[in-house]
């Protein structure tokens, strides 16, 4: 059967004030593929995962495109529908004052908390409950917010993005700001997101957030793809060198992938 296009970026120029981000950058990711697009600060990460949730747009020119799951122009409710995005915008502008179980339910909206305009039928509160008891969250249905750890409120904007049950979500550096065992919580969760049958678009600067399940890898750097291909063959000490301008030196245990400075001996 042959590959099915999530997205399509062709010959792609983006301008954002006086920077130009992307010059001629082409990209296809496909449903089925989980992927991860690395890079360091300044590479252009933030840009592309506006560009997939339609939040901006390239410059208009003949042969250059941006196509979601076949189609170039999209409303952007019913894009959320098919794309769950967790950004590190959505949780630093959330209201501080919203509640566990309104953060999930808001995401049937789209919105920023609930409003009294909005109606949520049983099925869809069972449904908010249903994935909060899954992501372990269920005993904070009441708690605001601005009170939640930072771990938790990544639980809550992940049940949020899940409430419409899209086949692909979009995470961008998802356990940024987490200690470690509320990242290693996190990560088992987006193991079993892709077991159990999501595309996992992860967009991130961090080695260590790539899971086992991850198998492609693109390499962004300075609005540029340096590297595109399979984790194992893309994810090398030469190639890191060369995306962070630092001497590394890569580890590897059990699929996970971490690096250390390449002054340092084992």
């Amino acid at each position: 059967m042959p590959a099915r296009p999530l997205a399509e970026l062709v010959d792609i120029h983006l301008q954002r004030g006086e920077t130009r981000v992307f010059e001629g950058l082409s990209l296809r990711l496909d449903f089925g593929e989980s992927t991860a697009i690395l890079g360091p600060n300044g590479s252009g990460k933030t840009s592309l995962l506006k560009l997939f949730a339609s939040e901006i747009h390239p410059l208009v020119r003949e042969g250059s495109y941006v196509r979601l799951m076949g189609m170039e122009r999209w409303n952007v409710w019913e894009l959320r529908h098919h794309l769950g995005l967790l950004s590190q915008d959505l949780q630093g502008d959330y209201d501080a004052h919203v509640r566990g179980l309104e953060i999930v339910l808001s995401g049937l909206y789209s919105s920023i908390g609930t409003y009294a305009h909005q109606s949520f039928s049983n099925a869809d509160i069972d449904d908010a409950r249903r994935l909060m008891r899954e992501l372990g969250i269920e005993q904070l249905g009441a708690k605001l917010y601005g009170h939640m750890s930072t771990g938790q409120q990544r639980r809550f904007l992940l049940a949020r993005a899940l409430i419409h049950h899209p086949e692909t979500l979009i995470l961008d550096e998802p356990t940024t700001g987490l200690d470690l065992e509320a990242t290693i919580h996190y990560l088992q969760l987006m193991r079993g997101l892709i077991q159990g049958g999501k595309t996992l678009i992860l967009v991130t600067h961090h080695l260590h957030e790539i899971p086992p399940e991850i198998g492609r890898v693109v390499l962004l750097k300075q609005g540029r793809i340096m590297a595109d291909g399979p984790k194992h063959e893309v994810l090398t000490s030469s190639a890191l060198n060369s995306l962070y301008d630092v001497p590394l030196r890569l580890l590897e245990a059990d699929g996970w992938y971490q690096a250390v400075p390449g002054d340092v001996q084992p």
